[in-house]
């Protein structure tokens, strides 16, 4: 891995390719993690490669999407860059945003403002709203990037075409083209709760990722993050920090799209899961990436959920 020579500590830089991962340190990454570290990352082929008890290694932290801002602190010469994700606050870890190690070939110093005007005027940014999509040099031609996901944003570069719309991406001298039913206007008005809810049950049954936030595969509170930057809001990225940064509710006003947290005794919250249907008594229902199932799935609270539910909490 080569550092781009522009980079520098203490100057902002943005993530060049599809999904970056964050990790705790250098040494942390194992050798199944060789697709996720790789110039252009796979991740497919990297969460194919694991098995169960790799899916949930806690030397993952975050992952980060095309576009994303950091701030590095740090270079190294092997290749790594220490990092702050400006656009995942983690208060409790860095006031900037979430710190950790990542290649420094997945970034660039190259200008892609997702919320700049394109040259027809358009103000807003867009954002993609398909699970997966690819961006492609021409319209219809090579594919340059694969694997971009849900909730990235992309800076217009001019008016569709045939169906597909020229965008900026970070690292690239020329627009790239996307398929134009793949993006949608970055929404400029706060989304209601409902719709949140909708974008992330199109997530069901994907991977359980221990620090996962991307539509290859997620953790719970990187599925509520994501669900909600696809509208252009901004939660921290743990569910603790969750907690503190919404409503608390009384149990039994809660509404689909709001969100259950999760605590044992004297320790702090461990898990959120999304509201998925109106709660009758002590029936309560939620969307949640499960640790235990490696899953995303909708499922009617157990016991064992209900006995650690410290809350009903809304954005």
């Amino acid at each position: 891995m080569g550092v781009d020579v522009e980079l520098q500590p203490g100057r902002e830089a943005l993530v060049r390719v599809p999904v970056a991962t964050l990790w705790s340190a250098p040494e942390a990454a194992r050798p199944v993690d060789r697709p996720a570290l790789a110039a252009a990352p796979d991740l497919p082929a990297w969460i194919a490669g694991m098995d169960t008890d790799q899916q949930v290694g806690e030397c993952v932290l975050s992952q980060l999407v095309l576009g994303e801002r950091v701030l590095v602190t740090d270079l190294r010469p092997d290749g790594w860059a220490h990092v702050v994700a400006m656009e995942q606050p983690a208060a409790k870890l860095d006031p900037r945003g979430y710190p950790g190690w990542l290649p420094a070939a997945h970034l660039t110093t190259g200008p892609a403002d997702p919320t700049g005007a394109g040259p027809d005027g358009a103000a807003a940014a867009l954002v993609v709203d398909a699970t997966v999509t690819t961006l492609h040099a021409a319209p219809d031609g090579p594919v340059t990037l694969p694997g971009v996901v849900l909730g990235t944003r992309l800076a217009p570069a001019g008016r569709a075409v045939d169906g597909w719309r020229p965008v900026h991406a970070p690292g690239h001298a020329d627009p790239l083209w996307v398929p134009e039913g793949d993006v949608v206007p970055l929404p400029t008005e706060r989304p209601e709760a409902k719709e949140v809810l909708a974008v992330a049950e199109r997530l069901r049954s994907l991977v359980y990722i221990w620090g996962g936030m991307s539509s290859h595969g997620i953790d719970c509170s990187g599925l509520v993050h994501l669900a909600w930057r696809r509208f252009g809001v901004t939660l921290p990225r743990d569910a603790d920090d969750q907690a503190r940064a919404t409503t608390p509710l009384a149990l039994g006003d809660e509404r689909p799209g709001d969100l259950y947290f999760f605590a044992r005794p004297g320790r702090r919250i461990h898990h959120v899961g999304i509201v998925s249907t109106e709660p009758h008594g002590d029936d309560r229902r939620m969307l949640n990436a499960c640790y235990l199932q490696r899953r995303v799935v909708e499922e009617r609270l157990s016991a064992d959920r209900e006995a650690t539910l410290v809350g009903a909490h809304r954005i």
